[in-house]
């Protein structure tokens, strides 16, 4: 299925779930619609006909936010591992991570073990409290303060 059109200088258009703004500057004539693609501009057409990509994505439950219960052990030293019980946690797909409000910017090693429990080591930081920050598909959640012990 084909369609042409013409779009108005300045104006915009909404392709599908796509908002698309015409500059000013950009006189075009037959912006062609097909099928879940489009080519605007004489830009590359973004085919919709390859559902194989869309059948693979995980179904990530968006309504159930994650909370944790325990960790423990409640103290640890870095390069220890803690395990962090909770619930919602989701699936292994839809699990995003794990950070410490010692170590923010710190990548984290966790083990995603199943929808209950995640496995994680203690980063590089100064001894004191520090918050653990799990993120899942359904939002993100706070442990109760975890002690970090000096090395």
């Amino acid at each position: 299925m084909r369609t042409l059109m013409t779009i108005a200088l300045g104006s915009s258009l909404m392709l599908g779930n796509m908002f698309v703004a015409v500059p000013s500057g950009h006189a075009q004539e037959g912006a062609m619609v097909e099928g879940a693609g489009y080519t605007m501009f004489n830009t590359e057409s973004i085919k919709g006909s390859d559902t194989s990509k869309l059948e693979k994505d995980p179904i990530c439950d968006r309504s159930k936010r994650p909370s944790i219960g325990k960790v423990e052990p409640d103290e640890a030293k870095p390069g220890e591992k803690i395990t962090i019980k909770g619930e919602n946690f989701g699936s292994k797909e839809c699990f995003h991570g794990v950070t410490f409000s010692a170590a923010p910017k710190d990548k984290i090693d966790y083990q995603f073990v199943n929808d209950t429990t995640i496995e994680a080591v203690v980063p590089e930081a100064k001894a004191g409290m520090s918050f653990i920050i799990v993120v899942a598909g359904g939002g993100s959640a706070q442990s109760k303060p975890l002690l970090i012990q000096a090395k």
